[in-house]
């Protein structure tokens, strides 16, 4: 029997990644996928530039990766992301929505980088954001990588951990979208949610299990359980709460390009959980190659 390797988040140049959206679907054919998701940061800019690329036999699974924030089930406010799929990418909402945290998360980076080269740092606003483009979505790995440019850092991470994590004077906060909101948002457009690495080791606070309990009564679709950063215990825990709770089980790389160690494809999702996740939409179909 022939195994389907199924990868249900990346991201391209439109938001974070390093490859073009038609470079993504080429690697991910390379990499013996059947079917591969677009979750870029907050747009779908990505969209169409994937579809034309499509490689025959090949499937994409338009969608992208909100920003939200979220009742951390223990007393505080964290910052969640929502993997969210073929929904409607015109429904008034979502277009105004994604404007939004684009906008702020542009006036976001020129702050940082403002900031940055009042202080010396060879380090400019108005480039990043060209390089970005006025569809893509910008954000601190943006910033990251002109650090890297300019010599400053080796990679991303160490630009990370030295200039850019909550812990140094050039974080600035942003405002996300409260993840109850989004659910509603992107089910009324005819699209599925699944929550993103909610228990990931080492990259922020996690959300109580009672939380991921309360939004699969609001209408989440499934979580991501197999994530490169977590490990076998959250997977465990993880996997049997979806099971618990009816929600579709992801299993995905997170794949940024050269921006992560991480290779498409790395993880994956079922193939009957896939199934079970696009048979919940109507906003918009797989494209198929």
């Amino acid at each position: 029997m022939v195994v389907v390797r199924i990868d249900l988040h990346t991201h391209s140049t439109a938001s974070d990644g390093t490859d073009s959206p038609a470079e993504l679907v080429a690697v991910a054919a390379a990499a013996g996928l059947g079917a591969v998701a677009l979750t870029d940061h907050d747009t779908t800019a990505g969209w169409r530039a994937a579809v034309e690329a499509l490689p025959s036999g090949m499937r994409l699974v338009p969608g992208a990766e909100l920003s939200c924030e979220s009742d951390d089930g223990r007393g505080g406010r964290i910052g969640v992301h929502l993997l969210a799929y073929l929904f409607d990418p015109q429904a008034p909402a979502i277009v105004a929505e994604q404007r939004r945290l684009r906008d702020e998360r542009r006036a976001r980076v020129r702050t940082i980088a403002d900031r940055m080269a009042d202080d010396g740092l060879p380090v400019d606003a108005d480039e990043i954001l060209d390089l970005v483009g006025p569809e893509g979505t910008a954000g601190r790995p943006h910033v990251a990588q002109a650090l890297v440019r300019a010599g400053l850092c080796e990679t991303v991470d160490e630009a990370f951990a030295n200039y850019l994590s909550g812990r140094r004077g050039y974080y600035v906060p942003r405002r996300d979208t409260p993840v109850e909101e989004a659910i509603a948002m992107i089910s009324a457009a005819g699209g599925v949610t699944v929550l993103a690495h909610p228990f990931a080791f080492g990259r922020r606070p996690t959300v109580a299990p009672e939380v991921i309990a309360d939004l699969a009564r609001r209408g989440l679709t499934g979580v991501e359980v197999d994530h490169p950063n977590h490990d076998p215990a959250a997977r465990e825990e993880l996997g049997a709460l979806a099971k618990d709770l009816g929600l579709v089980r992801t299993g995905s790389s997170d794949y940024h390009g050269t921006n992560k160690t991480i290779g498409i494809g790395q993880e994956a999702t079922a193939v009957e959980e896939f199934e079970a996740l696009v048979a919940q939409a109507t906003g918009t179909g797989v494209e198929v190659g």
